[in-house]
């Protein structure tokens, strides 16, 4: 039986190549992705119609971070991308390559885990070189953007203390803390869908974005209540936004750092993955 390793000493890889097809969340669009192992450390990116032209993922690519992480690769932009992102970086992956058929990562059910389960089909392996995945930090960093806040502290290992605050009743406040691990990371964040709200859907959709949100790829509050239960967890909204953060930090690295984070949103985590860049 596959077992995931529970800590980040040593960076992994695949042991096999994946392909998967889906919808992408803002275009609607199908698309398809191939995950194979790589040669050199990091994520690289390249799309099926020019397999020469690839891209290493850093932070200075990142381009839109309205309601999901885009990157601008060339010419063209690849969206949503951090739900992929953070399955490989919660599960301690990289030398990684990415092949794209399509201008969207597949949102499939919209968390991380069934990419999880196809790393697990395909198993993994250590990485060219086995080195520690974590990168550390020497100073503290706390930023903040109007009423919400992300602060990172120096730590020997990553601890994320998380809390949102809705006005909707069927998500209040709510706080997670997790010591993130390649283990805890499956078996408690990667399960935890995106989340929206019914009464935002006309607003986005006039603005172009949801063409592919579906009842079966992400929770819709009404306020009271979900218009699709069951959850995974009575607390999924925050372990989804710690889902969003560790693909937000993915291009940087993650780091050996205690962050607490209060009201997050991507352009926030952004902010930090910049800073921790610097």
């Amino acid at each position: 039986m596959f077992s995931w390793p529970s800590n980040y000493d040593h960076c992994y890889t695949l042991a096999g190549d994946i392909s998967r097809e889906g919808i992408g969340l803002h275009s609607g669009d199908t698309t398809r992705v191939t995950i194979s192992s790589y040669e050199k450390e990091g994520y690289y990116i390249s799309f099926k119609d020019k397999p020469d032209e690839i891209f290493k993922l850093t932070q200075d690519l990142i381009g839109s971070t309205m309601l999901c992480t885009a990157v601008k690769l060339g010419r063209r932009n690849l969206y949503t991308i951090e739900h992929l992102l953070s399955s490989m970086a919660g599960c301690g992956l990289s030398y990684i390559h990415i092949e794209v058929d399509g201008k969207e990562i597949p949102l499939l059910d919209g968390s991380a885990i069934q990419w999880v389960r196809n790393f697990e089909e395909v198993g993994i392996k250590k990485s060219p070189k086995p080195d520690n995945f974590f990168r550390g930090i020497n100073k503290s960093i706390i930023l903040n953007k109007e009423d919400s806040i992300i602060a990172a502290i120096p730590s020997e290992k990553l601890t994320i203390i998380s809390t949102i605050s809705f006005p909707y009743k069927a998500i209040g406040n709510q706080t997670f803390v997790i010591d993130l691990n390649p283990k805890s990371f499956v078996e408690m964040i990667a399960p935890a869908r995106t989340f929206g709200f019914k009464d935002q859907f006309q607003e986005l959709s006039e603005l172009g974005l949801i063409k592919g949100g579906s009842l079966e790829n992400a929770l819709v509050c009404d306020g009271d209540g979900w218009v699709n239960p069951p959850l995974r967890f009575d607390n999924e909204p925050i372990r989804h936004k710690i889902l969003d953060l560790i693909g937000d930090l993915a291009l940087v690295g993650l780091p050996k750092a205690q962050i607490l984070v209060y009201k997050g949103s991507h352009s926030l985590n952004a902010s930090l993955a910049s800073s921790l860049n610097n």
